[in-house]
């Protein structure tokens, strides 16, 4: 495929320099539907980005589409701050009895703003209100949002200079496979809990990734995760999981940390939750922990109906009969024969990949590499972005609704790529 840049004209002179995909990918996109979308010349493109995660069930998926131009068409309620409405009452009852009570979690629903930093911001603050203590863990080549109390816990330089000032009451420690198994997990954690000249303050919380997609796809082990459960629960700490970008079934299960068999103590949502693209987020707390004051914590948008409304069509359509986590798991082996293949023909012993579900990397130990496989692919009408703290992982997050047929064709044009940028 031939793609010409088109004149960006008023992008370039009127929006900010912050922008990055267009910078990537250089069309103006028109439409899209399912895995496909369609720039303004006519250009067809695969989708392995599915909105950074936000869309699990594809674009302008039907049956959400459906459920969304019914509520809009009869005038139902779109901003509603935290009143009570009907669409609200249908996503709850839908999550309760298909997510929350089969999985027997006992889980408290807290809707923020519309944001993942937001719901990241609201489980800090809850967690330091119920601990009465400021300091927060978090890990390596973590990331959890571009909000101050987020980027204090997030790992990656480049985002946390952005800030502006010191970002305080937030500690790393080592992510899984950090020091490649060299050192036991969590020595260096529990000595420095364990001393009293460390410097390093009884922290209120936890907050982890089971799989790290901005960090490089970098995925934890289910024992590490049932360590770092049991450290909390033994030093007092609260754990909380940012399921953002992994959860609502991106890894198989509707939340990631199944696989590992914990219950953390605080889980936020976003992206595919609405199911649709909308703004829409969770926090989720175990019941003792709602200490909250009426107000404490609130947003404009904390009740965005439409969204419910697709959240609770997505659920009630594709979570009711168990079949979502199952054909996940055969995509993802599909797509980890594919990257197994696509390394061993590189002959570069740097070249590997890792993965859960349909979240998988390939890592290359130059990141220019990475880059120049996303680009060429961008030009065989396949979306790819990087990630990694270098930009040296390709990263792949197909709808959960692909076609095996549309899965092995991108992987194709993947492989293609990888090797005309040899």
């Amino acid at each position: 495929m031939t793609i010409t840049p088109p004149a960006l004209s008023v992008f370039e002179t009127l929006e900010s320099e912050v922008r990055s995909y267009c910078r990537g990918w250089p069309a103006v996109f028109d439409h899209a539907r399912g895995c496909r979308v369609h720039d303004e010349d006519g250009h067809s493109y695969l989708d392995f980005f599915a909105g950074a995660g936000s869309l699990n069930y594809g674009h302008n998926n039907p049956v959400l589409k459906r459920a969304l131009l019914d509520y809009i068409e009869r005038d139902g309620i779109v901003h509603g701050l935290d009143m009570a409405t009907t669409a609200k009452r249908a996503f709850l009852e839908s999550f309760q009895n298909i997510v929350l009570r089969p999985r027997d979690l006992p889980y408290k629903v807290m809707f923020p703003g519309p944001t993942g930093t937001n719901a990241v911001e609201a489980a800090l603050k809850l967690a330091r209100k119920v601990k009465g203590r400021e300091s927060v863990v978090s890990f390596t080549n973590a990331f959890h949002g571009m909000s101050l109390g987020s980027l204090a816990v997030t790992g990656n330089a480049f985002k946390r200079a952005g800030a502006g000032i010191p970002l305080v009451h937030g500690t790393p420690m080592p992510f899984d496979h950090y020091f490649d198994g060299t050192v036991p997990d969590f020595l260096w954690f529990e000595r420095l809990l364990e001393d009293r000249g460390s410097g390093l303050n009884q922290p209120a919380a936890v907050i982890v990734e089971t799989v790290q997609g901005e960090g490089g796809i970098n995925v934890a082990r289910a024992e590490w995760l049932r360590a770092l459960q049991s450290l909390c629960e033994r030093r007092d700490m609260l754990l909380i999981v940012d399921d953002i970008q992994m959860g609502c079934g991106r890894t198989g299960g509707f939340f990631s940390f199944e696989e590992a068999g914990i219950t953390p103590d605080i889980v936020t949502l976003s992206k595919s939750i609405s199911g649709y693209g909308l703004p829409m987020s969770l926090c989720l707390f175990k019941p003792e922990l709602d200490i909250w004051e009426p107000g404490e914590h609130n947003g404009t948008f904390r009740g965005h109906n439409p969204a419910f409304v697709t959240a609770a069509a997505a659920l009630d359509t594709y979570w009711a009969d168990g079949q979502m986590e199952k054909q996940t798991l055969v995509r993802g082996e599909q797509v980890q024969e594919a990257l197994l293949a696509i390394a061993a023909e590189s002959g570069d012993p740097g070249v590997c990949f890792r993965g859960r579900g349909l979240v998988w990397g390939l890592e290359f130990t130059d990141p220019r590499r990475a880059g120049a496989v996303c680009s060429r692919a961008f030009e065989r009408g396949l979306l790819l972005e990087t990630s990694g703290p270098r930009g040296e992982v390709v990263k792949l997050l197909p709808p959960l609704t692909i076609t095996p047929e549309e899965l092995d064709e991108g992987l194709r044009v993947l492989a293609r790529s990888v090797r005309e940028t040899a």
